[in-house]
């Protein structure tokens, strides 16, 4: 069965979900009226998911939907920012309402689950792909960083990176696995990546500098080194794994490649003060670990046991326009 364009519109808007008073005006105008809390900047990012580029063609319509807003509320995490609206432009192949219900359904899953507001958005036809901006609002002061790292900052990240990439090579068949415990969270760490609101939130006016990790450790690390002019070694025996990561690739340095450069892991990388930073109730409950430290000299310096190690992985992150 299919369905016009306003017809789409009109199904959307009806789920629309989450009342807010600071939206003065939602979806149903040419644009919605927000109104940010006194004292806090607007802090905007935008994010575009394609088929066979951002998410495998096989992927469910529920996770690409719950993805579209994830990725978006990493950023916002990543800059301190509390998460509070959200628009959607959703390019469809054909009119396809049970599609649209899908997808909707996971993207107000987690919006719902973060009090998020969707407040407008457009309907086209085309490729598959969706692209969400996401606003929240963060007093300036206290808004994170790339920029901010300090010589003596520890380094820290959240999360197991490494888990998304793994699950995407099982989906494209470059590794396999019997264990389907295993196979399942690995992919289902692809396909709905969890977007560290609270911890972004914690770190908000405490964490010097901060980047969320969507195209590779390696790859978001440089942004920060080089934003604030600083180097820093990291320690490649810290690095966080899952359980499920561990089952695949018992051996350390086959997973690497995965946990440094895969991306997809929408994680919070950061810097800051030891002292103030473990202090926190989220270090306690094991959400992040310290897996380095910033420096005055310039570049980055892998160790393992405290040893200087000459390897790089053959890349260190993902690059749209590049030969992967």
């Amino acid at each position: 069965m299919s369905a016009g364009e306003f017809d789409l519109i009109a199904a959307i808007a009806a789920r629309a979900g989450v009342p807010r008073g600071d939206v003065l005006l939602g979806i149903g105008d040419d644009a919605a009226l927000l109104a940010p809390p006194p004292g806090e900047a607007l802090c905007v990012c935008v994010d575009t998911l394609n088929a066979g580029v951002h998410f495998p063609e096989s992927t469910a319509a529920f996770d690409i939907g719950w993805k579209a807003l994830a990725v978006n509320l990493s950023d916002l995490a990543a800059m301190g920012a509390q998460p509070r609206w959200a628009t959607l432009a959703l390019s469809l192949p054909a009119s396809d309402p049970g599609l649209v219900e899908a997808l909707i359904d996971g993207f107000l899953s987690l919006a719902e689950a973060h009090t998020v507001a969707l407040v407008g958005g457009d309907t086209t036809r085309g490729p598959l792909s969706l692209s969400v901006t996401a606003l929240g609002s963060v007093a300036p002061e206290r808004a994170l960083r790339r920029a901010g790292a300090h010589a003596g900052d520890a380094l820290y990240v959240s999360g197991t990176p490494g888990d998304a990439a793994a699950g995407l090579a099982l989906v494209q068949q470059r590794l396999a696995c019997d264990d389907a415990q295993v196979r399942d969270a690995l992919i289902g760490r692809l396909d709905r990546p969890t977007p560290r609101v609270a911890l972004g939130l914690e770190l908000a006016g405490l964490a010097h500098a901060a980047i969320d990790i969507s195209d590779g450790l390696l790859a978001d690390l440089g942004h920060v080194l080089a934003a604030s002019g600083v180097g820093a070694t990291l320690a490649l025996e810290t690095l966080p794994v899952s359980t499920a990561l561990r089952a695949l690739l018992p051996q350390a340095e086959l997973r690497w490649p995965l946990q440094l450069a895969g991306g997809d892991d929408y994680e919070l990388l950061f810097c800051g003060p030891p002292e103030r930073i473990e202090a926190l109730p989220a270090f306690a409950r094991g959400e992040f670990t310290r897996i380095g430290r910033i420096e005055a000299a310039p570049g980055l310096r892998l160790t393992r046991r405290g040893e200087p190690l000459d390897w790089r992985p053959d890349r260190s992150g993902y690059e749209h326009f590049a030969v992967q």
